[in-house]
């Protein structure tokens, strides 16, 4: 009896503690999901980090700096003095990055910098051992090429160089002050300015950049895309009230056009450089529209020319996950311990990954999603998705789907205008 009775309790026990481990852990699990959300959205909507008050004081110090000679630019009256450029809010703010969006004369625009204080950049080495008229353009010049091979991975040409300069530097003839040396300094160490500048007259698919004071430099403001937004990007602050409803015609459409800009931009970011240009940070927030639907890379963080690519690449590896750089992946050399220099996606792969997918979904189509052209369409927009090895080998096969995608697109946006 004793003995039936202790194995009783025995299984009892096993089962309850059975039950309160299950519920511990799923106390547990619940209460790292809250706290993870939690940290979430202290970090993006209450982190004191992006406070108007702080922004405020950020460009109060570059005022000080213009007016204490220590920095310039064409945007600095503006913002400093005739207070032409007014403050509306801070957007983004994370490791000294800071983007604020403000009003130049009534229009709106975006100032970046990728480093909160003037302080903070490296000086213009020449400017502590040389006297300022000893500081020829060609100097200049020379150094700011070796900037820009660290940064970009490019060799840049004479000619190319004076484009980096702000507007009321261009065809200097004169020395530049140590001021103006300091700026162009501190803005040449910046990638995505640089980056912005060189492509400036060759792309319409990068941001422009309007001006700048000091380290901050401006560019246009655009609508750019959001993961949360059921169309990517918001069509309906671009359009108005005129685009209704995620199953209407001009909704359609419109993302049609969006997507076959995507694809130009993927043609002429592939061969219309020097180098082909690799995007490994692909996302809606990277991107936004312009009025006319042209998609503009805006975050250029993590692009790359061929040459800067391969160095990015070229890591120690046990295995090929070792070889994934953001959305750049590389092949991991068994024998070698080494990564391949070679990408083997694609930046067409990648966005039709993470944007055409959801675009193209049955359940965003809606009863279309049955029609012929719709159904080729979702199949090439998944045959495009899937990554392969043979990309860099048989590019051949990849030029053949990127045209069927662009027709299809095509003929899909000829069926919704009939």
């Amino acid at each position: 009896m004793i003995t039936w009775r202790s194995c009783v309790f025995r299984r009892l026990g096993v089962k309850i503690l059975r039950k309160n481990t299950l519920l511990f852990a799923l106390f547990w699990f619940g209460f790292w999901i809250f706290m993870s959300a939690l940290m979430f959205v202290h970090r993006t909507i209450f982190s004191d980090h992006c406070t108007d008050e702080k922004s405020k004081r950020i460009l109060a110090r570059v005022c000080d700096g213009y007016k204490e000679g220590i920095l310039t630019g064409d945007l600095c009256e503006d913002l400093c003095i005739s207070k032409q450029v007014v403050y509306q809010r801070c957007l983004y703010y994370e490791k000294g990055k800071k983007v604020i969006q403000a009003d130049w004369a009534g229009i709106p625009i975006i100032l970046k910098s990728k480093l909160e204080n003037f302080s903070s950049y490296d000086n213009f080495g020449m400017l502590d051992y040389q006297e300022m008229q000893d500081v020829s353009t060609m100097d200049i010049v020379f150094y700011a090429a070796l900037e820009i091979k660290n940064l970009l991975g490019l060799e840049l040409i004479n000619t190319t160089l004076p484009k980096l300069w702000t507007k009321h530097l261009q065809g200097r003839v004169e020395p530049y002050s140590k001021a103006e040396l300091a700026t162009m300094w501190s803005l040449l160490q910046q990638e995505e300015y640089t980056f912005f500048k060189i492509l400036q007259d060759l792309s319409k698919h990068v941001v422009k950049v309007l001006g700048s004071c000091g380290h901050f430099y401006a560019v246009e403001y655009l609508i750019a895309g959001h993961a949360w937004n059921q169309n990517l990007f918001s069509l309906e602050e671009l359009f108005g009230s005129s685009v209704t409803g995620h199953n209407s015609k001009a909704l359609r459409g419109a993302i049609h056009t969006i997507a076959l800009s995507f694809l130009d931009m993927v043609k002429h970011f592939e061969n219309d450089f020097s180098y082909h240009l690799h995007l490994c940070d692909i996302k809606p927030e990277n991107f936004a529209i312009r009025k006319d639907l042209t998609v503009v890379a805006i975050d250029v963080d993590m692009a790359f020319f061929e040459p800067k690519m391969r160095d990015i690449l070229q890591q120690n590896c046990t295995n090929d996950e070792d070889c994934n750089f953001f959305d750049c992946f590389s092949k991991c050399d068994m024998q070698r311990n080494r990564c391949g220099a070679k990408r083997i996606n694609s930046n067409l792969q990648v966005i039709c990954d993470k944007m055409f997918r959801h675009w193209f979904s049955p359940s965003l189509i809606g009863s279309r999603a049955s029609l012929p052209l719709q159904v080729e369409l979702q199949k090439a927009v998944q045959r495009c998705a899937v990554p392969t090895e043979e990309y860099p080998k048989n590019k051949k096969d990849h030029r053949t789907l990127f045209s069927q995608l662009y027709g299809l697109l095509q003929a899909s946006q000829r069926q919704l205008q009939e």
